[in-house]
């Protein structure tokens, strides 16, 4: 499969502001790129790049005074086929997990796990340890949330989007992860493109928030928004929460004037 993902951000900066990127694909997904993955900017301007501690893609700039456009367009492959299920994929015991993953069991800026852990405990204790329980999670957090943009803020919890019922994908996914992370399950929150391929187009496009579960020694892709195996998945960026992985950080005043993002099948 082939499949055509992009953006076009614009801003208005008062003054020269300082910007941090994370519009790129995930290096892991370099080889499958038909077309190079490059972030344009309109007027021209200087861009470097590095890799953060969780191996994404950085990218630098200082965005000039006035109206300020990003854009990509570039065409990936992709096998085309949903997001596997591991029905048998165990949960490893904490004191056996690899170091590297233990970050991801920890409280983080918005998966507050002291505040949902009695709530975890009381909701997920009985269920088999594993996927069946990861499941019973992103089950419990699509039932129990309703999606709307109007429900997005910038400082919103998982606790606050337990209590409120409402929110977008990220909320999904923080409310996800902390209770996976309350019963002991790693879990880490990604960002990316989903297209609408193989259902119903729901509003405007952008880009997607979902987790990874490490389940039998693998990071596993589950979507509380969604609940749904989905095709075409192309993530960007992986981290702790929203914090690690924002799109776009501003050291400064910037004030989003457009927005559009493309992820289509080709033929």
């Amino acid at each position: 499969m082939r499949i055509r993902c992009g953006y076009e951000i614009t801003y208005q900066c008062p003054a020269p502001t300082p910007m941090l990127l994370m519009l790129n694909v995930r290096p892991e997904r370099l080889s499958d790129l038909e077309t190079p993955d490059v972030i344009r900017s309109s007027p021209p301007i200087p861009l470097t790049q590095y890799r953060d501690q969780f191996g994404n893609l950085c990218s630098r700039i200082l965005a000039p005074a006035g109206r300020f456009t990003l854009s990509s367009d570039f065409v990936i492959r992709d096998s085309g086929l949903p997001d596997p299920v591991f029905a048998d994929a165990w949960q490893i015991p904490v004191d056996l997990l690899p170091d590297d993953v233990i970050v991801f069991l920890l409280g983080s800026r918005y998966c507050d796990t002291q505040e949902l852990n009695e709530v975890a405990w009381s909701l997920f204790a009985d269920v088999p340890a594993g996927w069946a329980r990861a499941q019973a999670i992103v089950q419990y957090v699509h039932d129990r949330i309703t999606f709307g943009y109007e429900f997005a803020r910038p400082n919103k919890s998982a606790t606050d989007a337990h209590e409120e019922r409402n929110g977008v994908c990220r909320d999904y996914a923080h409310l996800a992860i902390t209770l996976c992370r309350c019963m002991n399950i790693p879990a880490r929150y990604c960002t990316g493109y989903i297209g609408d391929i193989d259902f119903p187009p729901v509003g405007d496009m952008d880009f997607s928030a979902w987790i990874e579960v490490y389940l039998g020694g693998q990071w596993r892709t589950l979507d509380a928004r969604h609940n749904t195996p989905r095709i075409g998945r192309i993530m960007m960026a992986m981290g702790r929460d929203a914090t690690d992985v924002a799109i776009i950080t501003n050291f400064g005043p910037a004030f989003l004037a457009d927005f559009k993002v493309t992820a289509e099948e080709l033929p």
